[in-house]
């Protein structure tokens, strides 16, 4: 079936969309031994598709990682300013995997790889409504913290849908919270504790979908059972 180039490209895990274009506007890119240009479309069955002149490798074998990001990682492929990316951390896993969905430079757990587009895309489709769990480390006003955290329906002019929170210990001037929320919206659960006068001090997602975090250490990863992926798929 023909794809564009730079979506060929992607998939076979020689590098992302973007970069994709920069080789194919500068003749880096040729089908059938005429130089590409942007908006080709071609078929990696039929079409002898290179990038200098070696053949594209064909599409690599579809996996989905999840990976206990530390503090400290952006969740991108490269970054600008010379952080730690995720992608740092899964390098070992054979082929080019991206992340779904985001977890900010200071926030850390688990977080999913994958390079199935397909599934990626049905992962973080705003209709999913999918699950999230964060264990959240705060300080400041203690008393009815969960009972106004799960009362919030608005964040900053948003609506927001109800979440669940749970207070899993206390002890001194700081708390432990588990807030389940299902939607994904820009640094929510920060937000919301921002909102009802919390400071927080530590953020970890545990649970995501139907996977657990479990004992998987930071920095560490482990490939998607298929029971797993099936529940993800359903």
């Amino acid at each position: 079936m023909e794809e564009r180039l730079q979506k060929l490209l992607s998939a076979a895990g020689v590098c992302s969309r973007r970069a994709a274009e920069s080789r194919i506007t500068a003749g880096r890119v040729t089908v059938n031994g005429t130089p590409a240009r942007l908006g080709d479309r071609a078929d990696p069955e039929r079409d002898d598709i290179r990038l200098d002149g070696r053949p594209l490798p064909r599409e690599p074998e579809k996996i989905c990682l999840l990976l206990n990001k530390p503090r400290g990682y952006v969740t991108t492929l490269s970054d600008e300013k010379g952080r730690k990316t995720a992608a740092d951390l899964v390098r070992d896993c054979g082929v080019r995997v991206y992340p779904v969905g985001r977890l900010d430079l200071d926030s850390e757990g688990l977080l999913l790889m994958t390079n199935d587009g397909a599934l990626a895309q049905r992962l973080t489709h705003p209709g999913r409504e999918a699950e999230k769990t964060y264990h959240v480390r705060v300080r400041g006003e203690l008393d009815g913290a969960a009972e106004r955290l799960a009362a919030l329906r608005d964040l900053e002019g948003e609506p927001i849908r109800p979440a669940r929170v749970e207070v899993l210990r206390r002890s001194g001037e700081t708390a432990v919270l588990a807030v389940t929320i299902h939607e994904g919206k820009n640094r929510q659960v920060r937000r919301m504790c921002a909102a009802c006068g919390l400071t927080v001090e530590r953020l970890r997602r545990v649970r995501e979908h139907s996977l657990e975090l479990g004992s998987l250490p930071p920095g560490k990863w482990r490939r998607l059972t298929e029971a797993e992926l099936e529940s993800l798929r359903s």
